[in-house]
């Protein structure tokens, strides 16, 4: 196992995910790629903000998600992972899914956040759909909500 895709969300629960994506990377020599999939651009825009600062707000949220992003990599780089951070944007699935074929990966890590029957009734669950359609095993981190 060389290579480990790890999805990123920003949440308190998730740094869990990213510790045992790095445990994983530690103990298998692995190549550790944090993946936080961002938000897609709106297609709208709404009645107040007006495209300009639709624009400007949206472009210093992912700077701040990528300097996060960066920040969580560099921090498992100087406990001996070698880390590296992508942000990408779009359903997150799918790009999940596009970046582990992309990265030739060998393991998926994914959070689960443990959502009752009616949301992923309504919603779905990201980590069900990654496990259905993912090109390498899946490692499922229960995260407390």
């Amino acid at each position: 196992m060389k290579v480990i895709l790890c999805a990123v969300d920003f949440s308190d629960e998730g740094k869990g995910v990213v510790e045992a994506a790095a445990a994983e990377a530690r103990l298998r020599d692995a190549q550790l790629w944090l993946v936080h999939v961002a938000a897609p651009d709106p297609t709208f825009v709404g009645y107040e903000a007006g495209p300009d600062n639709e624009r400007i707000f949206r472009a210093g949220t992912l700077r701040a998600e990528h300097q996060t992003l960066q920040e969580r990599a560099e921090e498992l780089k100087l406990q001996g992972v070698d880390a590296t951070a992508i942000l990408v944007q779009g359903p997150t699935c799918e790009m999940l899914i596009k970046e582990a074929c992309d990265l030739e990966a060998d393991l998926i890590v994914i959070g689960s956040h443990r959502h009752g029957l009616w949301h992923r009734a309504l919603w779905g669950s990201t980590e069900d759909s990654v496990i259905e359609q993912a090109p390498c095993p899946v490692l499922v981190v229960p995260v407390a909500i």
